[in-house]
């Protein structure tokens, strides 16, 4: 103030005084424009709140969906329901054992089971468990559930729309049913990410190239996939990386400490066509054996797998590399006792 006042004081006299006070008037102002603004805020988020939104909510077998779900005595009966009333960014918890409904997640949320029994999804015929549209930031989290196909379920879970699913302690099994059934279908359409740890996922599929986790990113979508301490037993396929409809920037996996067993046709495959995106996959200390195809197939010019400190024995066949694919060892790995032909890396890498 005091340099604006020497200011006024050189342009001079009556102008200083109007000026300087219109001033002081303009600060006064802006002192009582700020409270105002924080009220207007204020009222805004009890109007959110009034229409039921909640940052954590619950599910119980004996809630009620026309409940809030906001505290653990009025829980929802429905992950849809629980999903609804969440603010985006918000927590769905399960407090009873039961089965909760197939969900379609459009927002930004976790839903977490931890240790209250079985919290189930019972897919309806033909149809997903869930199914994630959400936006193109949003990270979805899902813990403990059991993911049931009963046969007739067609999708575990389909991912199409979000930045990264991550999938924890889950259990994803009979999907058979519909015309492409999987225990997870990861087919994003923007740049997205999944992450799943400590799993079991069998006696999923039900034709050719279905099955356990297919990685199929759609349009101009590429998928960056990390799987941990994962077990894919009896489905049509184990692990599958495909970048057939992709035209610009396929599939990346990494598939750890993990164990992919008696699944009818290729434990673990990677699939690509000509002029499309790549299907990479890394494989480091892991399992794939008694599989009815090959234990790991590379198919297609971009379609390349590393092999590193893993076991391949009792399938079909060993490895195998088609139309122009590339697998890779670190020369470290044990691959014998297949049923047919071992089959031999297309190159090796140097151990570090």
């Amino acid at each position: 103030m005091s340099s604006i006042s020497s200011l006024m004081r050189r342009i001079g006299g009556s102008s200083h005084r109007h000026i300087l006070s219109k001033v002081r008037q303009g600060a006064i102002m802006r002192k009582i424009r700020l409270p105002t603004i924080i009220v207007a805020a204020v009222l805004v988020l009890m109007q959110g709140a009034a229409a039921g939104a909640q940052t954590k909510v619950w599910v119980a077998f004996n809630g009620v969906d026309n409940a809030s779900c906001g505290d653990t005595t009025s829980p929802c009966s429905t992950f849809q329901r629980a999903h609804d009333n969440a603010v985006a960014g918000g927590e769905v918890g399960v407090l009873t054992p039961g089965d909760y409904g197939p969900v379609a997640i459009t927002k930004a949320i976790s839903i977490t089971n931890d240790g209250s029994g079985e919290a189930g999804i019972l897919v309806p015929p033909g149809a997903n468990g869930i199914g994630i549209s959400a936006g193109r930031g949003d990270i979805i989290g899902l813990r403990g559930l059991v993911i049931e196909g009963a046969i007739s379920g067609a999708l575990g879970i389909q991912f199409m729309v979000g930045s990264a699913l991550h999938a924890q302690n889950c259990v994803i099994r009979n999907l058979e049913g519909g015309g492409f059934a999987a225990a997870i279908l990861f087919q994003p359409t923007g740049n997205s990410q999944l992450f799943v740890a400590d799993s079991i996922i069998f006696n999923n599929g039900n034709s050719a190239g279905t099955g356990g986790i297919v990685i199929l990113p759609i349009a101009s979508g590429s998928a960056n996939v990390a799987l941990d301490r994962i077990q894919l037993e009896n489905n049509v396929v184990g692990l599958r990386v495909e970048s057939g409809f992709n035209l610009a920037n396929g599939g990346h996996v990494v598939l750890r400490d993990s164990v992919v067993s008696g699944n009818a046709s290729d434990g673990i495959a990677a699939h690509t066509g000509s002029g499309h995106g790549p299907a990479f996959l890394f494989v480091q200390r892991s399992s794939s054996v008694n599989n009815g195809g090959n234990g790991i197939v590379a198919d297609g010019p971009g379609a390349t797998v590393l092999l590193s400190d893993s076991t391949l024995g009792r399938n079909a066949a060993g490895v195998a590399t088609l139309n122009g694919g590339q697998l890779i060892s670190y020369g470290n790995n044990r691959n014998n006792n297949n049923i047919g032909p071992e089959g031999t890396p297309t190159g090796f890498y140097a151990r570090n």
